[in-house]
């Protein structure tokens, strides 16, 4: 039996309220548009040798793609528990395209998690060389997973209930 919930004037049925971790697909690329932007801000600030700038951005970065996986997990243990299956792509000539750029998108987040935090470690120890060093490559993969990831969302959320 549905317990019933008031919530101001309206009368709420638990069983057909709004899911709300439906609405994190959005947040999601919003959090990883951010880090982009973030991360090419970062980089303007260390070119330009504001330090304490670039390590704003960059941490600010970080924080924005920690939320990202949390967000990113916990929507796909919401949908796993109710019973939703992978939102899948439909056929047709843009889905090579969506499995390529998904694809890449998820073998280098998985590559560059360990890269990031590396990066941060050896800058948090004021290890210069080998925080450049390892940042001159985690930086574009970073980057590029950050900006596919809202290309991705674009491409499943928007372009493909179109080509249905």
């Amino acid at each position: 039996m549905a317990r019933w919930h008031t919530q101001g004037a309206r009368v709420i049925d638990p069983s057909s309220a709004h899911l709300w971790w439906h609405a994190l697909p959005r947040i999601n690329a919003s959090l990883n548009g951010a880090s982009a932007v973030m991360l090419m801000a970062g980089l303007v600030m260390i070119k330009r040798q504001w330090v304490k700038a670039h390590a704003t951005m960059m941490i600010s970065a970080l924080v924005t793609s920690a939320a990202f996986l949390t967000c990113y997990l916990l929507y796909h243990t919401m949908k796993a528990r109710h019973g939703e299956l992978v939102t899948t792509f439909p056929a047709g000539p843009w889905k090579p395209y969506y499995l390529t750029l998904l694809t890449s998108h998820t073998i280098l987040a998985v590559v560059i998690l360990p890269l990031v935090l590396g990066s941060f470690w050896f800058a948090w120890r004021r290890r210069w060389d080998a925080h450049k060093r390892i940042s001159s490559f985690t930086f574009p993969l970073w980057l590029y997973v950050s900006v596919t990831g809202v290309v991705v969302y674009w491409m499943l959320y928007h372009l493909a209930p179109t080509l249905r």
